[in-house]
């Protein structure tokens, strides 16, 4: 079996299936290691009830070959798990990109070895792997976080995080259930189940905004339409902020009338996907009286499909406006609290404080309340985006630690590269493109950047590139001057690195995960340092046997 490769790619998601059809056909020695049994990253593991797009389902799709285009048939608006791992599956078959991939391979360590110029990877299978250069493709959601509760394992029902919810169907009918969480999938969640499960209680530590998804059928008619109009729909996703067909208004906040800003906001509400976040007024994100306006027109109609008022007000956050984080799309959520089977605890009230043996304990009164149930729905969200980077134990330069690097600040060259860390390269990476918008747009971006470039590297025969210290601050610098932009800047959301159930993750602390400048300027900055002969780039041979490190034949861009 083969110990050495060109290229290794970590992670046989929705970023490494394209990243390994690019270097198939460049005919690169490479392969994917995917810790999974199966390729689809997101759409491996999350098969909870209600899992799906909240992009349109022909915005998510990738759009490198006319023929995969033409010949997909997507059946919803917003497709669900089990399609959109049939639709990768069937990229993975139809370009014959199996063969390069390794699945059940996690890796546990990545070292780059300076005297010799190559990363070792270490596997979970016990092998050791060399390559010249080391691409990771990790998911950006793909690392689950539990709470920090006494007694957790405890319980002796069936509990889960949604990540991993069983592959075999789980029987609900009759049962008693638990969700903890009420982020974006535990809103999917809730929705789908409520009607399906005999008694749901659904634990809620802060609320979250959520607007109408308003899924429905594609038929053959509008199927045919979207193929005659993907060239189109592809343009438009090109120049929107967030790489969606939702075009911002572009009339100013403040130039309309309330009646006329009360009229979009209810075609919006009723109309398909983030249009409600995306094509609103721009100075929803920026604005906080704007805001604030917005927040409680969507407070209102929260208001008007909660019957209960006081259920109602514990539904509408007050930490945060809507849309300064990333909006959890919904399917009858606000309708299931109406039903008698569907009981709604807050914990701000009343907190979780422990894991039973029968259930969950909250305090209450001065005393404890226990709940039993048969099971336990975790919907506690994740290490998001640099938690995968965090589980494999990255090695740079002199030993250096990518995990140290980026303990309490996030760096990269345009978050793609980190300075220390040669031959390194990071498609989706904290701070590119990728997070801030509809994924599959921002991975085609990155995932073709960083091909061309090791297209360049090999056309010039070079070994060894780099990022410069001085670029990743200037990089980082820039990125962190777009939060201070936002209304988001203090929010309590992954966009700003905060997670209750990750140490240091907690209030107080931010992290600079996501840029900002939208998609389009995003593109034009890269395009920009790859016109300009990759600048800010250290490229070089790598250093004869037995040369000290960094006495590199260096060419500075």
């Amino acid at each position: 079996m083969t110990s050495h490769y060109e290229v290794i790619v970590i992670g046989a998601g929705v970023a490494g299936i394209y990243q390994i059809k690019r270097l198939a056909d460049l005919g690169v020695e490479a392969t994917v290691l995917e810790a999974g049994g199966d390729l689809g990253g997101t759409w491996y593991w999350n098969r909870y009830p209600g899992a799906r797009f909240d992009s349109e389902s022909y915005t998510y799709g990738y759009s490198f070959s006319r023929e995969l285009l033409d010949e997909w048939r997507w059946k919803e608006k917003f497709s669900g798990q089990p399609e959109n791992l049939r639709y990768l599956n069937h990229v993975a078959d139809k370009f014959g990109l199996r063969k390069y991939m390794q699945f059940n391979c996690r890796v546990d360590a990545a070292r780059y070895d300076e005297a010799r110029n190559l990363w070792h990877v270490q596997v979970s299978d016990g092998r050791a792997l060399t390559c010249r250069f080391l691409v990771l493709t990790l998911g950006l959601l793909s690392i689950p976080t539990l709470p920090r509760l006494e007694g957790m394992g405890s319980f002796k029902g069936r509990s889960f995080h949604t990540f991993h919810w069983p592959h075999e169907p789980v029987d609900m009918a009759g049962k008693r259930v638990a969700v903890v969480g009420t982020g974006a999938t535990g809103i999917q969640v809730i929705g789908e189940i409520a009607d399906k499960v005999g008694e749901l209680t659904v634990f809620q530590r802060r609320p979250n905004w959520s607007a109408p998804l308003n899924n429905g059928p594609i038929s053959d008619a509008d199927m045919a339409d979207l193929r005659r109009r993907y060239d189109e729909i592809f343009a438009t996703c090109a120049r929107t902020p967030g790489g969606f067909e939702h075009e911002p208004d572009r009339r100013g906040f403040y130039e309309v009338s309330r009646e006329e800003r009360l009229a979009l906001w209810d075609e919006l509400y009723d109309g398909p996907g983030f249009g409600i976040w995306l094509a609103n007024f721009r100075e929803i994100f920026t604005d906080e009286k704007a805001n604030a306006e917005f927040s409680e027109y969507i407070a209102d109609r929260i208001r008007r499909r909660v019957k209960d008022p006081a259920v109602a007000e514990k539904l509408i956050p007050r930490d945060h406006g809507f849309g300064v984080q990333r909006v959890p799309m919904e399917t009858n959520y606000f309708e299931a609290y109406n039903r008698p089977n569907v009981h709604l605890i807050d914990l701000g009230e009343t907190p979780l404080v422990r894991e039973t043996e029968t259930g969950l304990r909250t305090t209450e009164d001065g005393g404890e309340r226990d709940y039993e149930f048969d099971i336990i729905v975790y919907a506690t969200g994740f290490d998001a985006i640099t938690g995968a980077f965090d589980k494999i134990d990255i090695e740079g330069v002199g030993g250096m630690k990518l995990a140290d690097k980026w303990r309490t600040t996030i760096s990269t060259f345009l978050g793609m590269m980190v300075h220390g860390f040669p031959n390194l390269l990071m498609p989706s990476g904290p701070q590119s493109g990728s997070a801030s918008t509809n994924y599959p747009r921002g991975i085609e971006t990155g995932v073709n950047w960083c091909t061309d470039f090791l297209e360049h590297v090999w056309a010039k025969g070079y070994t060894r590139f780099e990022a410069t210290e001085a670029v990743e601050k200037r990089w980082t610098d820039h990125v962190t001057g777009m939060y201070a932009m936002m209304l988001m800047r203090r929010a309590k959301s992954w966009f700003t690195g905060y997670n209750s159930n990750v140490p240091g993750h907690e209030q107080g602390t931010i992290r600079y995960l996501v840029y900002n400048g939208g998609s389009p300027k995003y593109v034009g900055i890269i395009n920009s340092v790859a016109a300009k002969g990759y600048e800010g780039v250290t490229l070089g041979a790598s250093a004869p046997p037995g040369n000290p490190p960094h006495s590199y034949g260096e060419v500075s861009r």
